[in-house]
């Protein structure tokens, strides 16, 4: 069982409504800026294995993933629109991790889990980072990233109040807490105006 990292208070929004509701409507944008984004796309071709399968976790209608061919990818998020728009996407399906926080993933069913600037919005991150772990086949990796940019009415309050450096380590204890990955990278930089983060880890 996961262990618990976030209070009740950590684990608050300034709008406690329906998630669903906030992300019914697509939006077509991306929530970084090219120097991240690019940034992301390398750091996934040196860590996702060419030809594995995948799982992008609170996902859109982009993945940024490389031009490489994977087995497959699934992905996941809270609105269908933007999922199907996702040409990389294999097959998809939508759940509210705060709400319901488990896959409906086989166990040891990919190679990578990927999170690209949603771990904000996570209100039992250890709960679903464990998720993460069951589904991730032995010497599968996570890539966790993050910049400084988030809908600060969704984001939990552990996030809102922290530093950069802060949130690095809330993902790091989120990992932690699984008993089954381990942390053995992480990357802070600032390829353009926004900063760059990401937390890997491996099973």
């Amino acid at each position: 069982m996961a262990k618990r990292v976030l209070s009740a208070v950590d684990r608050r929004k300034l709008d406690d409504g329906s998630d669903g509701a906030f992300y019914d409507s697509p939006r077509f944008v991306t929530h970084a800026d090219d120097g991240f984004l690019d940034r992301l796309t390398e750091l996934y071709a040196a860590t996702v294995p060419a030809g594995g399968r995948v799982f992008d976790a609170m996902s859109s209608w982009v993945s940024h993933l490389p031009d490489d061919n994977y087995e497959r990818v699934v992905g996941h998020g809270l609105n269908a629109d933007e999922l199907e728009a996702n040409d990389r996407l294999d097959e998809w399906f939508v759940r509210n991790l705060n709400e319901e926080p488990t896959l409906p993933l086989d166990d040891r069913s990919v190679d990578a889990v990927l999170c690209a600037l949603s771990v904000q919005y996570l209100q039992h991150p250890a709960t679903v980072f464990s998720e993460f772990a069951r589904v991730l086949d032995d010497g599968g990796v996570v890539v966790v990233s993050f910049t400084n940019r988030m809908f600060p009415t969704k984001a939990v309050r552990a996030w809102r109040t922290a530093s950069m450096d802060g949130r690095e380590e809330l993902v790091r204890s989120y990992v932690a807490a699984t008993d089954r990955l381990e942390t053995v990278r992480t990357v802070d930089e600032r390829p353009d105006d926004d900063p760059f983060r990401a937390v890997v880890a491996r099973r």
